[in-house]
């Protein structure tokens, strides 16, 4: 099932649109990484900020992003197979797209570290090489990837001295001082602490957490999943979501149980990290497929998660506008409302500010195809070439 239709469209949009809201919710919570705790807060509201901290983070944690990629490699195959069906090789222009992406990226992180678009620009020229291989050989280079490597590396050496202590991972100390920054620094100091200090260390924790190879294996799947017309309304794609459903959870309750008692199993520090990291990637996966799936069902069944759409079709600006209006809110140059607002009142306003960003998406795609990054994009992509309808 390889032919492209609005039914696909519109469930992809929708899933996108679900994810940046999530995102938002998230970043809010976090005071987009100004980590701080107001102090006062009475007994009750401390045990209702702790509840929401930790059900956002169950909820989407390592499984909105993940979204986010699965659906950047299903946009690459939607955009790769029209070019193929009109005789057109798309991986040039896509990788000057990623050119243009990173551009993109560099801006946001000026304003907040923790993009990841410029993230998903380097690491989306994985595809490049592997967009006419067969789908078995991909699947193959995606499980290697969502196995890291890496970190089995890691614990294979810790084998020898498992409880060798180890230092703090590297990403921590350029957190802390952005922490300093982002509270006292100017405008200034928060661009240009962003653009290296916080970019290192954005770079770093996402080595350190297996980002770098789960973030081309996301990309592979979703290049996979649109080979196989996963998105595509059908009685079909129904029962496939249900089986993805059911597998997903199966695999995602033990494997979070071992990611909750690792700790107590005494297995020594040096073999914990790793393991951790293996663990956790692979229970955010399995949570995520079951996110991916329930949306899916539920959006067949017209149960009004369409209202996500508007969202979904303008990503690129969505995501950017929320990274200088959060951060302006919570940040020390700004608002400073990082001083004032614990995880339940940042909650509040992150759904607050994704409603409006949801009404200004309906409001601007009433007289306009695409949202105003996205059109920017689009219109560089095919600079130097007749304007053509994308596929």
């Amino acid at each position: 099932m390889t032919t492209t239709s609005s039914s696909r469209l519109d469930l992809l949009d929708a899933l996108r649109g679900f994810a940046i809201v999530s995102i938002m919710l998230l970043h809010n919570i976090e005071h987009f990484d100004l980590y701080f705790t107001p102090p006062g807060a009475p007994a009750w509201l401390t045990a209702i900020d702790m509840a929401v901290w930790d059900s956002m983070f169950f909820l989407f944690g390592g499984k909105s992003y993940a979204i986010f990629a699965l659906l950047f490699g299903v946009t690459f195959y939607i955009q790769f197979h029209g070019r193929a069906a009109r005789g057109q090789d798309f991986r040039p222009r896509y990788a000057w797209r990623m050119v243009l992406l990173l551009c993109f990226g560099l801006f946001n992180s000026m304003v907040y570290h923790g993009d990841i678009l410029s993230l998903y620009a380097v690491l989306g020229l994985a595809l490049i090489p592997v967009a006419r291989l067969r789908s078995a050989a991909v699947l193959g280079i995606a499980v290697f990837l969502l196995l890291q490597p890496y970190a089995w590396l890691e614990w294979y050496q810790a084998l020898a001295a498992p409880d060798t202590k180890l230092a703090d991972p590297a990403s921590w100390a350029y957190f802390g001082r952005a922490n300093e920054y982002m509270k006292h620094g100017s405008l200034f100091d928060v661009w240009t602490g962003n653009l290296t200090n916080g970019k290192t260390g954005v770079i770093l924790w996402s080595w350190e957490n297996g980002r770098l190879f789960q973030i081309p294996a996301l990309f592979m799947l979703g290049m996979l999943a649109g080979r196989a017309g996963c998105f595509i309304t059908s009685p079909e794609n129904q029962r496939r979501w249900w089986r993805i459903f059911w597998l997903a959870i199966v695999l995602f309750i033990p494997l979070y149980w071992i990611k909750t008692y690792l700790g107590t199993w005494h297995t020594g520090t040096a073999i914990e990290r790793p393991l951790t990291i293996i663990v956790t990637s692979w229970s955010n996966l399995a949570f995520m497929a079951v996110l991916v799936a329930s949306f899916s069902l539920l959006f067949y069944k017209g149960s009004g998660l369409a209202f996500f759409s508007p969202l979904g079709r303008m990503s690129l600006t969505s995501y950017v506008m929320q990274s200088v209006v959060g951060t302006a809110l919570y940040y020390g140059y700004g608002a400073g409302l990082y001083q004032y607002t614990g995880p339940t009142l940042a909650l509040a306003i992150g759904a607050a500010l994704a409603l409006a960003q949801r009404q200004f998406s309906v409001w601007w795609l009433r007289s306009h195809a695409q949202g105003p990054l996205e059109a920017l994009w689009h219109k560089a992509t095919w600079a130097g070439q007749a304007r053509q309808k994308m596929a």
